[in-house]
């Protein structure tokens, strides 16, 4: 990327629509302004302007806004065309501004890059506003904005001034050690600090599995003996047909899965071959990735159609819990005693399914009351924060003071590397190539 460049491109959803947002950042940005508008519009007042060529051909009719730098997204002088969303609308006002000269059309991510650059937002700001423009779900939502808005950088910026703070204290120490001003072991007052921002980086590491579940969802998978209702399940909490539901045992050959929508959070449903033993090679395929989905699942929804088919001796991770689902309890050949299932149903009737759900949101985190929530959702700030931990307990049972303020040195550009502040070079084409081209 060449960054003294004029870039411009298509900031809003696809086409066509009802307005399409076209945005330009840069040097020549004004100078791109009044070659299609024919004057500049006063800074950050939206403007009714006929869009023209070069050769005074109309485009079209639209808002034109105007950011000077460097109070602008990106720092630099900006504008934003909201024109018609047509496609030949849209596609007209690109090919005119790629016959400006200075101008290129923008790269993937490249608009963010360039706030990122000029001080504008730091990485998880960055990463956070990524996080929104995707977001499905109401807590997915509430993450990201966040991180975008700055909330969880100002935490990571808080540890970083006490750090900082200790490592004065203790080059003061190394340093000045014959001054008088400068009393000895000032070090040690700084070290109860230090064991406390362990603990507050360690009780924030705690935090990734719940945020992970909040950004990836919560992985719930259908399992259970062939036959058992677990694709009709699937297809009644999708509220369409996924799978494919027939009377033929082992009908299901291979992982399916649908992304829900649950009192806020995004749910994963995973719906898997019938677990049993068999020589037919396309359905032992089917059965080995089952039991592969099995084994990184959040929660398990095991399915029988009789009271004697909860047999479940697969492995599973951790603490992850196991429902057991009556199906097909419709069928009044079959007799259930409460105690020999956790949620009965028919998706036949739909009965129990209200229930099913209910029994979900118990498992899903607890959130309430909480007005924050800064944690961290990306295996980067995890890894950055353990090592950042790390260092902090080497340098609190270290003996020497110039190994102690060593140790602080790489904890502290360890918590720097998360929001950008140090040796991030290498993440920066990964990260921005995340974002779509106008952003």
């Amino acid at each position: 990327m060449q960054f003294t460049d004029t870039i411009y491109a298509l900031s809003s959803g696809g086409l066509p629509a009802g307005v399409a947002v076209i945005r330009i950042s840069g040097s020549a940005t004004a100078e791109a302004i009044v070659q299609l508008c024919g004057a500049l519009p006063r800074p950050r007042t939206a403007s009714l302007r006929t869009i023209r060529t070069r050769n005074g051909e109309v485009l079209d009719s639209g808002l034109v806004i105007y950011f000077p730098g460097p109070g602008s997204f990106t720092g630099e002088d900006c504008c934003e065309l909201q024109v018609h969303g047509g496609r030949a609308v849209v596609h007209a006002v690109l090919d005119a501004l790629a016959g400006f000269e200075g101008l290129r059309h923008a790269e993937a991510g490249e608009f963010s890059r360039r706030a990122f650059q000029n001080g504008k937002m730091d990485l998880v700001e960055v990463e956070g506003l990524a996080d929104l423009i995707t977001a499905e779900t109401e807590m997915q939502r509430r993450l990201a904005i966040e991180q975008s808005s700055g909330g969880q950088s100002a935490l990571y910026q808080g540890w970083a001034r006490r750090l900082t703070h200790a490592r004065a204290m203790i080059e003061a120490e190394l340093d000045f050690a014959d001054e008088e001003d400068v009393p000895g072991s000032v070090g040690d007052t700084i070290w109860s600090d230090l064991e406390k921002l362990r603990a507050d980086i360690e009780a924030h590491v705690d935090q990734a599995g719940l945020a992970e579940i909040i950004r990836d969802g919560l992985k719930i998978v259908i399992a259970g003996e062939p036959n058992a209702g677990k694709s009709s399940l699937l297809n009644a909490l999708a509220k369409r047909d996924i799978a494919i539901v027939t009377e033929i045992a082992g009908t299901t050959r291979d992982v399916l899965a649908v992304d829900l929508s649950l009192a806020g959070f995004s749910v994963k449903l995973f719906d898997t071959a019938g677990l049993r033993e068999t020589n037919e090679i396309v359905e032992r395929e089917g059965i080995r990735r089952a039991r592969e989905v099995i084994g990184h699942a959040d929660l398990i929804l095991l399915l029988s159609e009789k009271p004697d088919g909860f047999v479940w001796d697969e492995p599973v991770g951790k603490n992850v819990p196991v429902i057991r689902v009556a199906t097909k309890t419709d069928r009044n050949e079959m007799t259930w005693s409460p105690e020999q299932a956790d949620v009965f149903l028919s998706t036949k009737t739909g009965d129990g399914i209200a229930d099913l759900l209910d029994c979900l949101k118990a498992h899903l985190p607890d959130l309430a009351g909480r007005t924050s929530l800064a944690m961290p959702s990306r295996k980067r700030h995890v890894d950055c924060l353990k090592q950042a931990s790390a260092a902090l307990w080497l340098g609190l049972t270290a003996t020497g003071l110039d190994i102690k303020a060593e140790q602080l040195r790489l904890a502290s550009d360890a918590l720097g590397r998360i929001t950008g502040r140090v040796d991030v070079e290498n993440l920066l084409d990964v990260i921005f190539s995340e974002f779509c081209i106008g952003k």
